[in-house]
């Protein structure tokens, strides 16, 4: 069938056979959608009338050398290309549907009204006595033999071997330069197109598989609305869909096109001074952004950058390149639904995109500082972790031990941001969670762990991220020993008055020598509330038995007598990281 469909005829001179005169509303200023073209004329009234059920306007016409073919119509030409995008969208009609002025149609054979209204009118026959040998222009419109398609192909201009070649590359089947000429790439382009399409793989195209090829590319084209824009002020020359996408703003180092008329599709393209550490900057930042997943290839080079991303509910593409003092690329985000029109899209961003000029977008982005960071983020929503606590290093390669409740819902967890961590235990017992990070640690401060509980209303400090990450570094929060079992009497847990937060939540639990004698633990979120300044706390004894089961070695702490403040502070505040917990 794939054959079948991608039949395109031209018109015949080798074959002596009468044809029709075409009736009235094939006429010049007419355009018609073919939707199959098949050998048999009761095949192809039975997938007419398949089609009428769906559509008004069938029509089935022979198309000479025993071919039928059906199709949609009489359009205005303007209407066609418009209509063949939004049924191809839709499903309604085969992908290699494309758009034709009925040059090529005969008598009407479907339905048998249409059949009277086309007058017959056969000329005179062509005698050819040997087709083989006939002219590359008068090749007939059934598939041709390789000796007839290297003639047809030798009559092309240099303007139609570029146009079969971007059409090749439009389809992603060919991805060499568009020069026109015919070398083992562009061969092996067409054997891998007509082995796609079901015709047989010799390399060479024949009349019709060219004319297919470079209509269906015709219709794309208008589908999408492909036109070059060369945009000023970023300094970057693009091919973009624009019945797809549209200028919105400036945002630099962004110029936005938002998505039209609810496509999903939305591009961005990338402009600002600086070199390789910019360039370096600008990838790490991206990867913040909710629109960039970081489920997917990445690569940084010395003078270039790629990221794909994908998740269930997006998908992008970004990449940049520096030259000249200047950083320029692009962003596309679109949605995975839309995975087979962006197959067509994306190449031709790909292959269109050049850094025009001497002007980049706003100087002010280089160096990437703090604000700088923040002026890029502007209008763009940063990827965020669902959840954020503390944790803290309980050994010397970097497991980290935090509150389970943070960690037992999450698709991904990481360390400090951007440190990937798997969750190597979860012990619902104690409510402790251990982390090994998924690369090698070495962790200058690590937890030393008191032998012995606090004695009663003595000193205690906690650790943690009490703001989140809205500070660079966790603070110390004081208070007291309050008790060594829980509310109820349960052994293991300890109860503590300090005014923590939830972002504490996970932290070492020190006392006055700095030894860690306990982890901090989330309050409870259902039954009764405790009163504000109360907080429970795994106890040393409790968090070092979870280790021992994971194999793992707690220190024990040879700290004596109270620390020095500075002390104090450069253990906890060295031991503590902040956990994320993601969606994925």
């Amino acid at each position: 069938m794939g054959f079948l469909r991608n039949v395109i005829f031209v018109a015949l001179a080798v074959f002596a056979m009468p044809f029709v005169a075409l009736s009235q509303d094939l006429a010049q200023d007419k355009a018609w959608l073919q939707l199959e073209a098949l050998p048999s004329a009761e095949t192809a009234a039975a997938r007419a009338a398949a089609y009428a059920a769906d559509f008004p306007n069938v029509t089935g016409f022979e198309a000479g050398a025993g071919w039928y073919v059906v199709v949609l119509g009489p359009f205005a030409p303007e209407e066609a290309a418009g209509m063949l995008a939004d049924m191809r969208r839709d499903g309604r009609v085969p992908r290699d549907a494309y758009v034709t002025d009925g040059q090529t149609f005969g008598a009407a054979f479907w339905p048998e009204a249409a059949v009277g209204a086309v007058a017959v009118a056969a000329p005179e026959a062509v005698a050819v006595t040997e087709p083989v040998a006939a002219e590359p222009a008068a090749i007939a419109a059934q598939d041709e033999t390789l000796k007839q398609a290297r003639a047809t192909e030798a009559a092309l201009t240099k303007d139609d071997r570029k146009a079969l070649q971007q059409a090749l590359k439009w389809y992603g089947f060919y991805e060499s330069t568009i020069d026109g000429a015919f070398g083992p790439g562009t061969r092996k382009s067409m054997s891998a197109w007509q082995t796609a399409n079901e015709f047989e793989p010799t390399g060479v195209l024949t009349t019709l598989q060219r004319a297919t090829l470079t209509a269906n590319h015709a219709a794309d084209l208008a589908e999408f609305g492909f036109e070059t824009v060369t945009e000023a002020e970023s300094g970057i020359e693009i091919t973009l869909p624009l019945s797809l996408v549209a200028f919105d703003h400036y945002e630099p180092p962004f110029v936005h096109f938002n998505e039209k008329d609810g496509s999903g599709l939305r591009i961005m393209l990338i402009s600002e001074p600086g070199g390789a550490e910019a360039l370096a900057g600008l990838y790490d930042i991206l990867q913040t952004l909710e629109v960039v997943p970081d489920s997917g290839p990445r690569a940084l080079k010395e003078r270039s950058f790629s990221i794909e991303g994908a998740s269930g509910a997006v998908q992008s593409l970004a990449y940049a390149e520096t030259k000249d003092g200047m950083v320029k690329g692009y962003l596309v985000v679109w949605n995975p639904a839309d995975g087979d029109r962006m197959t067509r899209i994306l190449p031709v961003l790909q292959s269109s995109f050049r850094a025009v000029g001497d002007k980049a977008l706003d100087p002010g982005l280089v160096p990437l500082d703090d604000a700088a960071r923040a002026g890029m983020m502007a209008g763009l929503e940063l990827r965020k972790p669902k959840l954020v606590a503390t944790g803290f290093y309980v050994d010397a390669k970097g497991h980290v031990a935090t509150a389970l409740s943070t960690v037992a819902q999450c698709g991904k967890v990481t360390i400090d941001q951007d440190i990937e961590a798997e969750v190597l235990v979860q012990d619902a017992t104690s409510g402790v969670a251990i982390l090994a990070p998924k690369v090698p640690l070495a962790p200058v401060v690590f937890a030393g762990f008191g032998t012995a509980s606090p004695k009663l209303g003595s000193d205690i400090a906690v650790a943690g991220y009490s703001y989140g990450a809205s500070l660079p570094a966790p603070v110390l929060t004081f208070g007291s020993f309050d008790a060594a079992t829980g509310l109820a009497g349960e052994a293991g847990v300890m109860r503590l008055s300090a005014p923590v937060m939830a972002g504490d939540v996970g932290g070492p639990v020190l006392n006055s020598a700095g030894a860690v004698v306990g982890l901090l633990l989330a309050n409870p979120t259902t039954g009764k509330v405790l009163p504000q300044g109360v907080a429970l706390a795994v106890d040393a004894v409790a968090l070092t038995a979870v280790m021992q089961g994971a194999g793992l070695v707690a220190t024990v702490s040879e700290a004596q007598g109270p620390a020095t403040p500075d002390a104090l502070n450069a253990a906890a505040l060295g031991m503590a990281v902040l956990v994320s917990c993601w969606e994925k």
